[in-house]
Order: structure tokens, then sequence, then C-alpha cells
């Protein structure tokens, strides 16, 4: 485990005169917090003495149910009885990486791929492999030739992680016929796949997208979370698993924390027990998309020649790619100096790579101020340019060792 070159910066960032374009935290007063507040203050009186004791390691059996409810609006059929409770989706990756990691395993990540994911598996001593995506998500081509080098050499692949809706960094989105391929390639090479989906209810257009899992009950290992769909700080996030593989995490989750938060649980199930959760979610997609469309409008108007970012249909996160010759890492001190905060790409890549990228998030700041940060840092871009042009470029190395565990600045 190795701390984050940049958390201290984002200490900086924090300050209301910088517009952090950084991190990935829903905004959370979109709800109704009124009704909220009154909802889990009757739930107490109510019910005070099954909330604040323990529970179970698999967690509350109505919630599950509800989880279930959720999943079906992406095409899973699920059993309550094979969904496993956690503290976020951080912890339910956690136990999976636990369950099936030795020190030395493969395991095959998307380039780039979510900081907080690269963390788990460093911290068990895997060995991460990318496969690259682009613009329609995870490359097949590319991860059969991945799994057909690693076969001649004889090394273990456990797993492929993937976000395949609305992808943190790169916000971009899997394919329908690109789904297809990636659970043939795993069938045919014996992968079991990590599909870690916080974001899929959060499109901007149409219907959600039928997951992984709802293709591949028995190949396919689904995280959810409730962090971005109602708020981050009740830290409530599932495993929807094979029966075998469930048994094994309930008995990961007992070693870890004993049981999972009592009065979070409840107080997600009575929110969805009670409040209009599916109309709240369409409020967020609508606030989420005009942020969106704010920051997409500034980048087409304000970056310099030879700039290129993602155009994502949903989720929180642009990828954003320099000209040749800049840091992103580098360059973020000098942003910070002119009051704008983001997350430079070498985060997202376990062989420190992507120093050409960074990642800007729209979800948080008001349009407004969207649009000002965006503006601030094509100023930022266009000074690094004229020192490049001035100077010469800068050589991109791959940074030694090490993969920076995330903040929540940063996730």
């Amino acid at each position: 485990m190795v701390a984050s070159e940049i958390r201290a910066l984002f200490a900086v960032a924090a300050r209301p005169e910088v517009v952090s374009l950084a991190g990935g935290m829903p905004y959370v007063s979109a709800l109704p917090l009124d009704e909220v507040g009154r909802m889990v203050g009757d739930l107490v009186a109510r019910n005070g003495a099954e909330v604040l004791q323990y529970a179970s390691a698999q967690g509350d059996p109505v919630l599950r149910e509800r989880i279930c409810e959720v999943m079906a609006l992406e095409g899973v059929q699920a059993s309550a009885d094979d969904v496993v409770v956690t503290v976020g989706a951080q912890q339910a990756l956690d136990l999976v990486t636990r369950i099936f990691v030795d020190p030395g395993d493969v395991v095959l990540a998307e380039a780039p791929s979510y900081v907080g994911a690269l963390g788990t598996f460093a911290s068990y001593q895997a060995d991460v492999v990318h496969v690259p995506l682009d613009e329609g998500g995870l490359i097949p081509a590319a991860l059969r030739e991945t799994l057909e080098r690693l076969r001649r050499e004889g090394r273990t692949v456990k797993f492929l992680y993937t976000v395949p809706t609305f992808q943190n960094p790169a916000g971009v989105t899997l394919t329908t016929a690109r789904r297809a391929q990636i659970l043939e390639i795993a069938a045919e090479y014996d992968v079991l796949i990590i599909e870690d989906n916080p974001y899929g209810l959060l499109g901007f257009d149409g219907d959600p997208m039928r997951a992984l899992r709802a293709d591949d009950a028995e190949r396919v290992v689904y995280l959810g979370s409730f962090s971005k769909t109602i708020a981050s700080g009740l830290r409530v996030g599932w495993v929807l698993a094979p029966h075998a593989v469930r048994a094994k995490l309930v008995l990961a989750a007992e070693s870890a924390i004993l049981c999972p938060s009592s009065f979070s649980q409840l107080a997600v199930r009575e929110y969805l027990t009670t409040q209009p959760w599916r109309e709240q979610i369409k409020d967020f997609r609508e606030l989420y998309r005009e942020r969106r469309d704010a920051m997409l409008e500034s980048l087409d108007a304000f970056m310099p020649e030879g700039c290129t970012w993602t155009r994502p249909a949903g989720g929180f996160f642009v990828w954003l790619t320099l000209p040749e010759g800049l840091d992103a890492k580098a360059m973020a001190p000098r942003a910070l100096a002119e009051r704008v905060a983001y997350v430079p790409g070498t985060g997202f890549y376990a062989d420190g790579d992507g120093r050409r990228h960074m990642r800007i998030s729209y979800c948080y700041p008001e349009p407004h101020r969207i649009r000002e940060g965006v503006r601030r840092l094509a100023g930022v871009v266009e000074q690094e340019i004229r020192l490049r042009d001035t100077f010469g470029g800068v050589e991109h190395q791959r940074s030694p060792g090490g993969v920076h565990t995330p903040g929540p600045d940063t996730v």
C-alpha cells in the first residue's frame, strides 16, 4: 500500500477559490434532504432496537430483495440469497480479490482503470495486466491477444475487472456487440469477470444498458453501489455472485467487518420502500446531463488544438488527452496555482503510464463553475504548449513501482 502523491494537492483543491474537476462526488444536495431526514428519524423512532444493533454478515434480507429489484432494471434476474451487502462497492472489490487472488496471480484490467481497484489489486500482490479500451469500451481483439499470450507464458489469470458502463475514468461504454464478444472470450479461456457497475442507471439517453451479469450468471460477479444513486456517505454496496462464491464472500465479510452497518442498510431499505427512488434517479440523470453538456461545450470552446476527449453518455467523467510532449502529472501543481484541479492519468494505470491523460469530472460543480474551471484549465494547457514549443516536450517514462491508494477526491 502506497500513499498517493497527489493527495496533498487535493487538500488545496478543496479550497473554495479552486474549481475542482477532480472528485467523483455525487451531488447529494439534489436529494429531498428534509424528507430523507424525516424518514431516518421515523426509522430510528420506530425500529431503533434493530437499526442500532448488529446484523448478519450477508446483509438485511429485505434490502437484498430490493437490490434485486434495482438490478432487474439492467436485465439481471437474481435471488436475494446470492446477494451480499457490503460497505460500498469498494469493500465488495476487496472481498472478491481476497477470495480469488494469490500473490503473483494475473488480474486483467482495462487501460485506464479505476484507481481504487488498482490499489486493491496491489495490496493483494496481484500482477495487473492492462487491456486497452477505446470509444467503444474494452477491445475484444486485444483481450483475446492478451489471454493467448498469457496462456503461452503459463500464467494464471484469476479474473477480468471491468467497468463496462460509463467507465471510470474514461467515461466510455462497452457496446452491446462487444459485450457478447467479451462473454464469449471469457468462456473460451475460462476467465471470471468482475463487473463493477456503480453508474449503470445514470445514463443520459434511453433505458439502462443490459448488464454483463444478465447474460452469464455463472461467470460474472456483479458489484453494485448506492453511492451514486442515493448517497455515498451511507456506504452501502453489494456483490451478486454464484452461490458457491457467495458463501465464501460471507465468510470473508465476517472476518473483515463482522457485519455491515445496520443503520445504513435499513436507511437504504426504507428509502427504496417509501421514497420515489426511480424519479429521483431521473432527476440525477437530468442534473448530470446538464453538467456533462456544460463541460463538453466548454472543452469545445476553450481547449487548444491537439487536445482530445471522450464524450460520455452517462456517469461522471471525461478522459482528456493532452498534445504530445505534455505531462498532466507535472502540470497539476501549476493548474492548482491557476485555481483548477483534476486527476492526472498516471493514477489509473498500474505501470505508471498515462502521463498525457487526465480525468476531469462534471458531477459536483455547478455548470457555471464547470465552464470557469475548463477555461482556467485550457489556459494552463496553452501555457504548457508554449513552453514545449520553446524548450522541447517532456519524454514520458513510466513511473517505477507502486499503485497509489485513492482518497475521497479521486474515487
